[in-house]
């Protein structure tokens, strides 16, 4: 059982999930210091000084933070945007990769007449 996951644990796969995961929490930490200390702060500037993260309503003894919903908002923009580039930078990595490593199919008709091409040129430079 323990080398079965072993092998399990230590499949490319696994890996590199866990590689994402690690990132994802860090660049998760970025952008919210990114939204919370830079953006908003200047949206509130913008809106005349209104620190958009403490608006809320009172119903009752609940306190509604709609503030702080529009900042999460703004955090996951942020973070869909940088997402949706990286993936696109990727994928046009990928495609030009592919472009590169796909050679020329040659047909054995297409053989044939290149060789006989070349003989015929051959012919041509000896007389």
């Amino acid at each position: 059982m323990l080398k079965e996951f072993k092998a399990f644990a230590m499949r490319g796969n696994i890996v590199d999930l866990a590689i994402g995961v690690i990132i994802g929490g860090a660049f998760n930490k970025i952008v919210s210091s990114l939204v919370n200390d830079m953006v908003m702060p200047l949206i509130g500037l913008v809106l005349g000084g209104v620190n958009l993260s403490a608006l809320s309503f009172t119903i009752g003894d609940a306190s509604i933070k709609y503030g702080m919903f529009l900042q999460t908002i703004v955090d996951f923009l942020i973070v869909a945007f940088s997402v949706f580039c990286i993936v696109k930078v990727l994928n046009k990595l990928k495609k030009q990769e592919e472009q590169q490593n796909t050679a020329p199919v040659v047909t054995k008709q297409e053989a044939l007449l290149t060789e006989i091409r070349d003989l015929l040129k051959h012919r041509q430079v000896e007389q």
